[in-house]
Formats: C-alpha cells, structure tokens, sequence
C-alpha cells in the first residue's frame, strides 16, 4: 500500500491550471526523485502534497486516508514533513529555537529524531547552536530547514530543491545527510537539478513536464531514455 499518493492531481493558481492529473504515489521507506525544467510545475506539486495550494483537485491519500481537502496542519500531523525551496528559516530566532520550536512526536508516538540527534547528524548546526538564523551560511540554513523538519518525526519528507545554491562540500554533506534520512527509513520526494546524484539515492523517479509526468520508472530505466533526459533535463 502507498504511504502518500494522488490520483488525478490538478492543481490551480487562479485561473492558471499549474498540475494536469498527475497519478504518483510513494512507498513506505521510497526516494523518488521529482525532476524537470524551471517552471514545469514540481515546487506547485509538493506544496499540493501539504496542503499548501488551496485550488486542488482530483485526490491526495495519506496512509489511505483522503486529506485533499486538509489544512496544511492536518497533514503535518498526518507525517508530512516540507522542507522549501528558499529554506523559511526564521531568522530572528536561534538554530535551537528553531529546531524546538518543531519537535513534536511523530504518529503512533515515535520519537526518533531529538534535538542531540540533529546536532548529530549536522555537527556545525552544535557549534552555531545560539546563533540567530540571519547569522548562517546557505548551508547551514538547509541544514537547519532539514532538522526542522526532521524533529516533526515525520513519515514522509519533502525536500524541494535540496542543493539548489550550495558550494560543492556543502552539496555533498547535504546528500550524506539524505542518505542518512534514507537509512531510517523515512520515505522522500527530492526535487533537485543533480541528475547523476538523484540517481544514486532514488529508487524511482519521475519527470514532470508543463504539469504532467512524462517518465517514471527507475534511474536505470531513465539512464536508458537518453532522448528523454536530453528534452526534459537538457542532460
């Protein structure tokens, strides 16, 4: 059974019809890579997914459970985890606060991620624990976004352009740390422009073009579409 899937998926901004029937769903413990050009619609889709674009039909299933048409908080609850593009960080408060401000115990009361595990996992996010969040780095802030998101014990992390802007050391760190997020367990919808390192973590990826999927299958049935990375990824 799915853990998060839609069926007929449309997704509007006004009168501007962004998402076109998209069918996905994503399994318990499964890395899909969402890929595609600027503006084909990926960002419009993982906010669908949250609750966060209010004009959407067609169904969103969370475990089962129709949430199409639940609030953002809802669906959170339900173990739904975002991590945007542009981060959100708040910048007046501390790295801890940040993270505090998040920790909730996941559904059925899991507790796996706590404040030290994070400080774990991203040691630098230790050290610069009391700075305001206007003080870090692009890097430091994804990390701090992607702690945030974890101390919500969340079954389903969406990460949306994960790399986007980084320096290449810092680019790998955040792909360890997906790795990591991988190895629990926790299932994951990645949006990012690195091909060669989607297709290294993903078990399944997809390719939204103009609102709707145009490929989906695994990176090694990709890798063998040369013609359709080359017109949908300009690979």
């Amino acid at each position: 059974m799915s853990l998060l899937a839609v069926e007929k998926l449309e997704a509007f901004y006004g009168p501007i019809q962004v998402l076109r029937g998209i069918d996905l769903a994503l399994r318990p413990g499964e890395t899909l890579a969402l890929m595609g050009r600027n503006g084909m619609g990926k960002t419009t889709l993982l906010r669908s997914l949250i609750g966060l674009v209010a004009d959407r039909r067609g169904r969103i299933l969370l475990d089962g459970k129709d949430v199409t048409r639940a609030p953002p908080e809802a669906i959170a609850r339900g173990g739904v985890a975002l991590v945007p593009e542009g981060r959100g960080v708040f910048a007046s408060l501390s790295v801890v606060e940040n993270l505090v401000m998040a920790a909730r115990p996941g559904r059925r009361g899991k507790r796996a991620w706590t404040l030290d595990r994070i400080f774990e996992l991203f040691p630098r996010l230790r050290e610069r624990r009391h700075n305001g969040g206007h003080q870090l780095s692009g890097g430091e802030q994804q990390m701090l976004t992607i702690g945030r998101a974890l101390m919500t014990n969340p079954d389903v992390i969406l990460i949306d352009e994960a790399t986007e802007g980084l320096a290449p050391l810092v680019a790998a760190e955040i792909w360890r740390t997906i790795e990591r997020i991988r190895a629990e367990g926790v299932a994951t919808i990645i949006v990012d422009k690195d091909f060669r390192a989607l297709s290294r973590l993903a078990d399944r990826a997809a390719i939204l073009s103009k609102g709707e999927i145009v490929f989906e299958g695994t990176p090694g049935e990709l890798a063998a579409r040369p013609e359709v990375l080359e017109r949908h990824l300009g690979v």
